[in-house]
């Protein structure tokens, strides 16, 4: 079970709605506001898959500026992950093949421009 914490930000003037709307949506739990607009909301999934979409949820309520993930936890994907990471190289293959070309290294760290599903599909899968 993933636990994730979740910061929405709205316009002072729609708070109170996005509060009654986050409360009524079943995708989360509410927690703290601040007089500012931010909510403190966690959500839980399966996955990071389940997670992503109530996010969007979230994200379609009315007068939601924003909705950005802050924390996330999963003891079995965490579990998963580490044992991958125990059995690898330190050093990934494809920096020790001198033959490589440094335009073919493909970078995975840049979430803005990934396909999150397809990524959270992948996550999701690791270690099974």
């Amino acid at each position: 079970m993933n636990i994730s914490s979740i910061i929405v930000q709205t316009l002072p003037k729609y708070l109170d709605e996005v509060i009654q709307s986050l409360k009524k949506s079943d995708v989360c739990d509410y927690h703290m506001h601040d007089e500012v607009g931010r909510i403190i909301i966690t959500i839980e999934g399966n996955g990071v898959q389940e997670e992503l979409k109530k996010l969007k949820v979230i994200e379609a309520i009315p007068h939601v500026i924003s909705a950005d993930m802050q924390m996330s936890y999963s003891e079995e994907e965490l579990n998963s992950h580490l044992e991958v990471l125990e059995n690898s190289d330190a050093v990934p293959k494809v920096l020790n093949d001198k033959d490589v070309k440094p335009y073919d290294i493909v970078y995975n760290g840049d979430l803005k421009k990934k396909d999150l599903e397809g990524f959270a599909k992948t996550f999701d899968n690791a270690g099974k």
